[in-house]
């Protein structure tokens, strides 16, 4: 893309890469004219400004020159110093003249800008170039092979590299080697280039062509390379650039050719060795990769010669062209649009005629009408490859599984080029959470050995605070023998300590609330003084009398009452009497209901038990109902067995109590839901205390889900470790569930999986991807879960298994661990009995759902899925020849010998379905034939399906006709009845599910090639590669190819995928080398046909 343009036939240069703003000089070209024929000479300096958007730059500086010039340098001496900030412009004149100017002074507007200047030489002043690595050092060539080697600091007196060369010819370019400092190459019109040492002041080495028709225009080292240099030659019978290296001098390294005349100026990129500028006669200018002559760039350009082409130092992107047109052009590499251009050439024509009149018509000119060009012409592309400056020298990535993928560019060394050198890419895991990696591998190593108990108690010991050793207590619980004993221990109720309070308080050392309080109360009676009249006896009599007194009084009891073997059944009219009533009727029901409006507890109780359980039960409702203590409700739970009415009303500062006594009393298949119960209102209410006591009822319950809630909701944290802990809890309350459960695995909630997902996520990303996998749920349908075990899998160079299964094909699957074994020695597993089906129904297939196969490689284990072969009623074995062998030759059965006796039978004149002798009559319904529904199958020609065929029966003969002796006929059944062979439909077993993708991937393709195709001869040779693939399909079915090949044709597939059809047709090579040819011959060929044509028309 065209940036800037100056209008001016000049030689140029470009300012030194220390120096900015960015500067152009231009001086008035030697034996060249401008339009205005002008003799007069100049040397501007221009600036190089991106911001402004016109095509022209903006003069900074002019001195008018006595001298026209053959060559510009600008070299940075003094820039550093600050002797001369923009440093020194040096020009070789047309009269053997050097001259060195104060750039800084130019652009100031001084007069004296000259520093000094120098006629040594005896003709022009052609080459001139500045060490790159001494900048004070100037060297410069002209006329009788004159060489000088100028030091800036004492320029009155130059030196020479060597003797000069004979015979004496010009010099027309020259430069300083980028490597080594004291290595000089200097170039001639007749194609000599000669390299000089300045160490010992001689010439070192000779290049020329061997053609003799070289002629040298310009000449560039390798700024990497040392030994490398290029010729260019502006002969147009051979417009060539050579690249040479010096320790191979015989011939050029390489020759690049695309100019169509001579070249007449080149220019090698210090900052990307792999761009190299080149213009010539031709009008066109080219950017070269030396290395492997592509060109990578071709800039556009006017109708005239370029004869001078640079690269801008500062700016890699910019190079400058003057060209024979006036013109000198400030092009970018990197493309872009032309449209400043054509605009500017517009505004130029525009403001030439302006508004005026210039024909004397007394009209003013229309607006200028430009075409509107397509953006496709004036946009430039850009470079084929992006170059060095802006590559990126290192990157940086991390990968899934906690990988980090580090790249570095290494310059390459001088025996090397920058095309072989070598990348090299570093992987290294990357583990951020040492601790929670720590843990992980504990609790794997738990979950292999199964020792739940100790790995329980290293939690307990480790617990930082009550409530987490609390936790792992009552998971710990689950793995011993009596789990609800030991819940009861947990929670404060021990037998032993219980057993030593009641002893306690059967000793008379306890008393109830109740006892308490009426002792309370009576101490206050008695501290009180109540009225003489109101003291009783009683209270003045001690204790060991008043029990004196109940004695005699008991004896006197006794004594006055009747004998105790005689029973009184008197009825009397009270309470007593009417008890006694209804039990000598036998009324329980009556006598119970009596006792309880007497307050006669017990009595209605013993009466109850008497009369059965339906009594009993309404008994105990009475009496929970009548009597109202602080643990009546309690009692009444105990006996009705009803906790979840107490559980639903009991203050949840008493939960302890209350899972106690689910522990104690609740059944088995109770026990869950209760302390599930239990488990939601502490997590329902405000206190925080409470809330996180949820967890322990959930453990009891093991519900693993609600366990999950709850301690997402107490943990604020989302940190690996807190993760961690969660994690560890719930694998093993799931591992105690599933050991109470007799070894089911408890069901996988969204929650769970979702959290689950989110660890081995954590675990991938630390590099433990194995262990990652094993946590994934293998029971939910989330998609997160599905694209994470899918990455894993691959990661792990394992294929994804097939969950998706189709139900109208997969009929009573039946899971079978699949046989890994080597490739090499592969055993196909016996097949199975066949399974009987109903007469009635179609056939019941057994499909085994099965993961593909690994991808394609000798020495990697793969599946051996079990077959469980279709068992036909007819078996069709198809001839194993290959899709381009002729067709196999059946011999034609013999027919019987024709006996002596034989008579022929009676031409047959109706129907043979109808009986003989009467055309007329019905077929019989079970004679007609009905042809199956034979679903569409591929085309084939090897696809068998018979008629089927129902039983004849014996034929109603006629009886007026001769009974005819039928044996012997040939090709006729024989005996008197015409009997039927019996054959079924053939139904084709199913593809396996997990090579359905070959079927379409291979048919997709064909189809793709049929609608691309145009030549009848290829699309009939798809045609026929399409039937033949049916052999393979065939071979699928019947689950008969080796695993190898099997895992080569989804290689193949998946290049298909990727349209890499030559790694297809390579994968395919591969198959047919390794594998046995009959297995192979049948479907290969047809691929490689396939294969071949869809690389062809580029499908």
């Amino acid at each position: 893309m065209k940036l800037k343009e100056i209008n001016r036939t000049a030689i140029q240069a470009w300012s030194p890469e220390q120096q900015h703003p960015i500067y152009l000089a231009a001086g008035t070209s030697a034996q060249q004219l401008d339009a205005t024929f002008s003799t007069n000479a100049s040397l501007e300096i221009f600036e190089f400004d991106l911001t402004d958007p016109t095509l022209a730059m903006k003069s900074c500086g002019s001195f008018s020159s006595p001298h026209r010039y053959h060559k510009l340098v600008w070299g940075p001496h003094g820039i550093e110093t600050e002797g001369m900030p923009s440093g020194v412009l040096i020009a070789g004149g047309e009269n053997g003249d050097i001259i060195l100017y104060d750039a800084s002074k130019i652009i100031a507007g001084d007069s004296e800008v000259i520093i000094s200047q120098s006629e040594k030489h005896t003709g022009p002043v052609r080459a001139l170039d500045v060490n790159s690595f001494q900048t004070n050092l100037v060297a410069s060539g002209g006329n009788e092979s004159e060489i000088y080697i100028w030091d800036l600091n004492s320029f009155s007196s130059p030196m020479t590299p060597g003797p000069k060369t004979q015979p004496p010819e010009d010099i027309s370019c020259i430069a300083w080697n980028k490597q080594v400092q004291h290595i000089l190459a200097s170039a001639s019109p007749s194609g000599k280039a000669s390299v000089w040492d300045l160490r010992k002041n001689d010439l070192i080495i000779k290049v020329s062509d061997h053609s003799n028709r070289m002629h040298c225009s310009d000449l560039a080292w390798n700024p990497e390379v040392a030994t490398q240099l290029v010729l260019a030659s502006e002969d147009d019978r051979m417009p060539v650039i050579q690249m040479w290296d010096l320790r191979f001098a015989t011939s050029p390294l390489k020759v690049l050719e695309n100019h169509t005349r001579g070249v007449l100026s080149i220019a090698w990129s210090v900052a990307d060795p792999e761009l190299l500028l080149s213009c010539g006669k031709d009008n066109r200018i080219l950017c070269w990769n030396p290395n492997t002559a592509e060109i990578l760039y071709e800039l556009p350009t006017s109708a005239q010669w370029c004869f001078d082409i640079q690269w801008c130092p500062r700016n890699p992107a910019v190079l400058s062209a003057a060209a024979f047109d006036g013109h000198i052009s400030i092009y970018s590499i990197m493309g872009g649009s032309n449209d400043n251009d054509i605009t500017a050439q517009a505004d130029q024509l525009s403001s030439s005629f302006g508004n005026i009149d210039p024909f004397g018509m007394g009209q003013t000119l229309p607006p200028l009408q430009l075409p509107q060009p397509t953006t496709s012409q004036n946009t430039v592309t850009p470079l084929k490859k992006p170059p060095k400056w802006i590559r990126r020298p290192m990157g940086a990535s991390f990968a899934f599984g906690g990988k980090l993928v580090t790249s570095d560019n290494i310059n390459p060394t001088s025996q090397q080029t920058q095309q072989s050198a070598g990348r090299i890419v570093h992987i290294c895991q990357v583990v951020t959470e040492t601790d929670f990696i720590k843990r992980s591998n504990q609790l794997q190593t738990t979950l292999t050995s199964g020792n739940f108990l100790q790995y329980c108690q290293t939690k307990i010991d480790a617990a930082q605070n009550i409530f987490d050793k609390t936790v792992w207590s009552f998971l710990k619980v689950n793995f011993e023998d009596g789990a609800r004993g030991k819940y009861l221990e947990l929670l404060g109720y021990k037998k032993e300590e219980l057993a030593l309070k009641i002893a306690s308080a059967l000793d008379g050392h306890c008393k109830s609330d109740e006892a308490n309080m009426l002792e309370k109360n009576s101490s206050a009676e008695e501290n009180a003084e109540p009225p003489a009249e109101e003291i009783s006896v009683s209270d003045e009599i001690p204790v060991d009398e008043e029990e004196r007194v109940l004695e005699k009084t008991s004896i006197i009891e006794d004594s006055t009452s009747p004998s105790k073997d005689a029973m009184n059944l008197k009825v009397s009219k009270d309470i007593d009497g009417l008890i006694t009533q209804a039990l000598l009727i036998g009324d329980y029901e009556a006598a119970v209901s009596l006792c309880l409006h007497d307050n006669r507890m017990a009595d209605s109780i013993i009466l109850a038990i008497a009369g059965g359980p339906e009594l009993l039960v309404k008994t105990q409702k009475k009496y929970f109902t009548k009597t109202q203590t602080k643990i009546s409700k309690l009692i009444s739970a105990v006996v009705m067995k009803d906790w979840l009415d107490i559980l639903k009303t009991c203050e949840l500062q008493n939960w302890k109590e209350a899972l106690a006594a689910v522990v104690t009393y609740a059944k088995p298949e109770e026990f869950s839901s209760l302390c599930s119960l239990l488990g939601s209102r502490l997590e329902a209410t405000e206190d925080t205390e409470l809330q996180a006591q949820a967890c322990l009822c959930y453990i009891c319950a093991g519900t693993v889900e609600q366990l999950i809630a709850c301690w997402a909701k107490a943990q604020e944290s989302n940190s690996p470790l807190s993760l961690q802990e969660l994690v560890e809890k719930v694998v093993v309350l799931q591992r105690a569930v599933q050991k109470a459960q007799r070894g089911i695995a408890p069901d996988m909630g969204a929650l769970l999986a979702e959290k689950m997902n989110q660890y081995a996520s954590l675990l991938a990303s630390q590099g433990s991807l194995e262990t990652a996998i094993s946590y994934l749920p293998t029971d939910t349908q989330q998609v997160a879960v599905q694209e994470l075990r899918e990455r894993l899998s691959r990661a792990l160079g394992q294929q994804p298994a097939v969950t998706a299964v189709n139900p109208a094909v997969m009929q009573n699957v039946q899971p079978a661990a699949p046989a890994a074994v080597p490739v090499q020695t592969y055993t196909p597993h016996q097949p199975q009995p066949p399974q009987t089906a109903a007469p009635s129904g179609p056939p019941q297939y057994y499909h085994q759902t099965e993961p593909l196969p690994p991808s394609f490689g000798l020495q990697s284990p793969v599946s051996v899925p079990a077959s469980n072969p279709l068992i036909y009623s007819q078996q069709y074995q198809r001839p194993q020849n290959g899709w381009n062998d002729p067709p196999t030759l059946h011999r034609v059965p013999k027919k019987k010998k024709i006996p002596d006796n034989y008579t022929p039978p009676a031409p047959i004149t109706a129907p043979i379905m109808n009986p003989l002798g009467d055309p007329s009559a019905p077929v019989p319904p079970a004679m007609q034939t009905h042809l199956p529904q034979v679903p569409d199958q591929p085309a084939s020609p090897a696809n068998f399906t018979p008629i089927q065929q129902h039983p004849l029966g014996p034929l109603n003969r006629n009886p007026n006709m001769p009974k005819l002796n039928m044996e012997g006929a040939p090709g006729a059944p024989i005996g008197d009845v015409i009997k039927s062979i019996p054959t079924e439909k053939i139904t084709k077993k199913p593809i396996p599910e997990e090579h359905i993708v070959l079927k379409n991937t291979f048919e997709g393709l064909i189809h793709k090639c049929l609608a691309a195709a145009s030549d009848p001869q290829t699309k009939r040779k798809l045609d026929d590669a399409h039937k033949r693939l049916e052999y393979l399909y065939d071979k699928l079915r019947e689950q008969t190819l080796s695993p190898a090949i099997l895992g080569g044709l989804h290689n193949m597939a998946r290049s298909i995928e990727s349209r890499s059809y030559t790694d297809g047709l390579n994968i395919h090579t591969h198959i047919v080398s390794n594998s046995n040819f009959s297995e192979t011959s049948a479907f290969m060929p047809v691929l490689k046909v396939v294969l071949t044509q869809a690389n062809k028309l580029g499908v």
